[in-house]
């Protein structure tokens, strides 16, 4: 079987998919990754063969876009991008590269990133069965779906597709759900073709391994602090982090991304260690806290850890993923509009101190282990194509 994953150029949209793709390989079948040139280090760093396809993030179009996103209040930035962004800019482009794709690459099965919407049209235009894969932990919002429903809409007419007005081509077949059942609001129900899976964090599509100085940490509580990978421009959160823990009887590593400097913060305390990128699947098991801007990568990395969180939402799902985390008792959550380096001191102190945010972490985290591993659930992808084959290569 060939297997076409499509995803946004974004680390966090390309991260969930791997275990799934390796899988896939493990199991016998052929993969690649359509995406943007952006990427496309980490997709072969990953092992896969990359295909140019989709806007770069950088490009002036998306740029224009986000800036203003940027200018409208938070509360309507996230269906801002669901319909200017994501449903749009986004899928046109990948529509229009996907369809040359697959006359040079041709597949079986096509498997996106849920917020990646250009590959369903594309497998609707061909005939092809197509899955997704959810990097939203909390499942697509109401507000989101119809956000997207009227570019969606004039993108499949424009492809010789009949209506769709409920969006039921975005979960026909098949959406693998890497979080905890528990996780999703109860109000939202869960869709029938929803297969919960245990989230299995890919984080290593770098060169980086575990720096030789986590084993020489103090014997006392370490905090770990990041934004993420598309958030961490915020500096002014980073050095409320900083200066509210920097005299606290804790360790602080934070890590600020691979497009930032830390030098940009000065000199730092001996107990304080900020770094471009760690792995995340190598240091949480060395940590007490999780200081986040809420995605849900870095939540669901946390919770596979046992680890409570102090929650710090800038923007997209991570309103949505601290809301949730607050309501199951596994985090604190500090708007941040109202971060100082007070405010995140005390926050800190009340989540280490407190046993019952550790007991409810411990309880998601039996939850996760409870799920399905990515290779149990190859099957179900199997069964979409019917048997029906271009070819498969052997197991190695």
């Amino acid at each position: 079987m060939r297997v076409l994953f499509t995803c946004v150029a974004a680390t966090g949209h390309f991260h969930p998919l791997v275990p799934f793709a390796r899988a896939l390989v493990e199991a016998g079948h052929q993969v690649a990754f359509a995406t943007h040139a952006a990427i496309a280090p980490l997709v072969e760093g990953a092992g896969f063969q990359h295909l140019p396809a989709g806007v770069a993030p950088t490009s002036p179009e998306v740029a224009a876009l986000l800036a203003e996103m940027s200018t409208r209040p938070p509360a309507e930035q996230k269906v801002f991008a669901a319909r200017r962004l994501f449903g749009d800019i986004l899928a046109t482009a990948m529509v229009t590269d996907l369809l040359a794709v697959l006359e040079e690459w041709p597949a079986d099965l096509l498997v996106r990133d849920n917020t990646e919407i250009g590959a369903c049209v594309v497998a609707e235009r061909l005939g092809l069965p197509h899955a997704a894969i959810s990097v939203v932990a909390t499942g697509i919002q109401p507000p989101v779906r119809e956000a997207i429903a009227e570019p969606v809409q004039a993108l499949r007419a424009a492809h010789g597709l009949p209506p769709d007005p409920a969006l039921a081509m975005l979960g026909r077949y098949l959406e693998l759900h890497p979080f905890p059942p528990s996780f999703l609001d109860p109000a939202l129900g869960r869709p029938a073709a929803t297969h919960f899976v245990r989230p299995a964090p890919f984080d290593r599509s770098g060169d980086e391994a575990l720096p030789a100085w986590v084993d020489d940490l103090p014997a006392r509580p370490t905090v770990y602090a990041t934004l993420g990978t598309a958030f961490n421009g915020r500096a002014d959160l980073f050095a409320a982090f900083l200066a509210g823990l920097r005299d606290e009887p804790v360790n602080v590593v934070v890590t600020v991304g691979r497009d930032q400097d830390p030098a940009q913060f000065g000199p730092q305390p001996p107990h304080v260690r900020i770094e471009r990128y760690v792995p995340q699947t190598l240091l949480l098991p060395h940590c007490d806290l999780v200081l986040t801007h809420g995605g849900s990568g870095t939540v669901m990395a946390a919770l596979v850890n046992g680890l409570p969180m102090v929650i710090v939402p800038i923007s997209a799902d991570q309103p949505d993923n601290a809301a949730r985390c607050a309501a199951l008792g596994v985090g604190r959550v500090v708007e941040a509009g109202d971060v100082t380096p007070q405010a995140v001191r005390d926050a800190v102190r009340t989540v280490l101190a407190d046993p019952a945010y550790y007991r409810s972490a411990g309880h998601l985290r039996g939850e996760i282990l409870r799920l399905p591993e990515p290779d149990q659930v190859v099957p179900l992808l199997e069964q979409l194509t019917g048997g029906r084959c271009l070819g498969a290569v052997a197991t190695a």
